[in-house]
């Protein structure tokens, strides 16, 4: 396959709202974006984390406008503990852009790693979300869980399926985007083909962390989303004035 990311057969799902501030913000010349997750935003060994491979290709995609990406990612923490975090790591920022990875280690983590149950998680995450809206004027994009061995095993599949249609209905009540990781990297195995052996990363034993190769994909994935949510915003905006 052509290692062109832009060359290729699977896209994301578009964003249902334009990311105004965003956009207002590249308008101004000054954008912020904060990324706060656990491993696949903080990054994990030898492999580069996704936020800054987002800023390098919306910075080639924006290059009149100087972008922030401030990563907030503590690897194996979940959304109770980040949105404890939510005062220094997020909204103290004054970002326009907030991207919030959710999900993946309340449906993984093993019992004796007690694991937040998916009540908390999911309260978390509504909590989060009205945090967001009450305390900051930011676009909000919440990341849900990736498609992998690791949470699609005979134990865990339900649980995991369960988790991403709960984020997309935390989402659509809050009036916030979700990029759909976990639709996104089902597509890359089902239709394009590819293997997990090629989708994780081969010095993770659980089967559950991204490869560099699907970190690069989905970075890119994101990317047009994004840009896709601009567009919209801004065709809003030239809608109105006219």
């Amino acid at each position: 396959m052509d290692n062109d990311p832009s060359q290729i057969p699977v896209e994301p799902i578009p964003f249902e709202h334009g990311v105004t501030h965003f956009a207002q913000g590249l308008a101004r010349g000054q954008a912020k974006i904060v990324a706060i997750g656990s491993s696949t935003t903080a990054g994990r060994g030898d492999i580069a984390a996704y936020p800054g491979r987002l800023l390098s290709f919306l910075q080639n995609d924006y290059p009149k406008a100087n972008i922030a990406m401030v990563n907030k990612g503590i690897g194996g923490q979940e959304a109770p503990i980040e949105l404890q975090r939510f005062d220094t790591d997020v909204i103290a920022e004054k970002p326009d852009l907030v991207i919030w990875q959710v999900g993946t280690n309340a449906v993984w983590q093993s019992p004796d790693q007690h694991p937040p149950s998916f009540n908390e998680t999911t309260g978390a995450i509504r909590d989060g979300l009205v945090r967001l809206h009450d305390e900051t004027q930011a676009d909000v994009i919440v990341m849900d869980l990736q498609y992998v061995p690791a949470v699609l095993t005979p134990a865990k599949k339900d649980k995991a399926i369960a988790m991403v249609e709960a984020v997309s209905e935390l989402a659509r009540d809050a009036g916030v985007n979700v990029f759909r990781r976990f639709a996104f990297m089902k597509g890359l195995y089902q239709v394009e083909q590819v293997s997990f052996d090629r989708m994780v990363d081969p010095t993770d034993e659980h089967r559950l962390h991204d490869s560099d190769w699907v970190t690069h994909r989905v970075a890119w994935a994101m990317k047009l989303a994004i840009v896709g949510g601009v567009d919209k915003a801004r065709s809003s905006v030239a809608a109105n004035i006219s």
